[in-house]
């Protein structure tokens, strides 16, 4: 596996994380419908193109398997594809994220117990919770940090 840094963010990237992040929310978020994944999928790209910072892991063939985007300290995005989760890419990434783009804080939607578990493993506390998502939407939100 190999953590790189883009910067070029090409229309076949963009697409390839497209779909890893819509595998990995089907994979972990439950409480939203296929209609409203459909939805939100239409952010994606220009997220992805947007975020400061894109850091994708690829596999032994070069294709990518998960990323995570940064901006001004904050995780602004992790997401690996279903066949990779369980084998710590997540933690690897995370910990690249805190080490070498100074992460300290990200959000997560509370009804997604498994990313709370892992952040709160690696150190993360909850300061700060919303009834809504940024787009009002009912899925509350956790903004956590590191420490405290």
């Amino acid at each position: 596996m190999q953590l790189i840094e883009v910067k070029q963010r090409s229309a076949t990237l963009i697409a390839d994380l497209v779909t890893i992040w819509k595998q990995s929310v089907q994979a972990t978020h439950s409480f939203l419908s296929s209609k409203e994944i459909e939805k939100i999928k239409h952010y994606v790209p220009q997220a992805v193109t947007e975020v400061a910072t894109l850091v994708i892991a690829e596999n032994e063939a070069g294709k990518p398997v998960g990323f995570m985007g940064i901006a001004e300290g904050t995780l602004e995005m992790l997401f690996i594809a279903p066949e990779e989760r369980g084998r710590g890419l997540d933690k690897q990434l995370l910990r690249l994220g805190i080490a070498q783009y100074g992460v300290e804080r990200l959000t997560i939607n509370e009804q997604n117990s498994q990313a709370r578990g892992f952040y709160a493993h690696i150190g993360f506390k909850v300061y700060k919770r919303t009834a809504t998502d940024e787009q009002g939407q009912p899925y509350p939100l956790l903004y956590m940090q590191l420490g405290n």
